[in-house]
């Protein structure tokens, strides 16, 4: 694996485990779109843990590449996920967010597994 898919990787774990933690922790700035965008509460645990199991899943793809394959069209189906959620909930504005997480998990499954 070359040094740009694992610092590409790696980056995509901290981005997934950071929104993952956001989500945990309640910020402010995550759970309000959530709940305009009609995203039930009681879902919003399992999508953090979505996240994180992910974010976890790219580190250890480094080590064991099955699991980074996995990892990765995992964290593309779920953010594909977000998209259609943010537009079903009519909030345009709010598509690049899901895409810019997305971006660099997809792009650590194209360079590196």
């Amino acid at each position: 694996m070359s040094t740009t898919a694992v610092v590409v990787t790696l980056v995509a774990a901290f981005m997934t485990g950071f929104s993952a933690v956001s989500v945990f922790i309640g910020a402010k700035w995550v759970v309000e779109p959530l709940a305009e965008y009609g995203v039930p509460r009681t879902w919003w645990t399992r999508l953090g843990a979505a996240k994180a199991a992910g974010a976890a899943g790219l580190v250890a793809g480094l080590f064991v590449p099955a699991l980074g394959i996995a990892a990765a069209i995992g964290l593309a189906l779920y953010y594909t996920g977000a998209v259609i959620t943010v537009v079903r909930a009519r909030s345009y504005a709010h598509i690049p967010f899901p895409v810019i997480y997305a971006a660099p998990a997809v792009a650590a499954f194209a360079l590196g597994f």
